[in-house]
């Protein structure tokens, strides 16, 4: 999935992802390839992505939310 991570410094990440995982209100949640069309606001804690290539980046977050959209397509920002 495409993959764009925004927070007030800049972008954090753009690219492909295997998966993102995070914390929501509700519990932890991994997004993946072809997931269901979402929207959530984000806990405090770290994302942490997974990239097309194997890597593994942490992201700290203090607040957010996240948007999966129906193109595949993960749009997070950050604060």
């Amino acid at each position: 999935m495409l993959c764009k991570i925004l927070s007030p410094k800049g972008i954090e990440f753009e690219g492909e992802a295997k998966s993102f995982n995070v914390k929501t209100r509700v519990g932890e949640i991994t997004i993946l390839d072809h997931h269901h069309p979402l929207m959530t606001i984000l806990e405090r804690g770290s994302g942490i992505i997974e990239t097309a290539s194997g890597e593994h980046r942490e992201i700290p977050i203090q607040s957010g939310f996240l948007e999966v959209s129906p193109a595949n397509k993960l749009t997070v920002l950050v604060q």
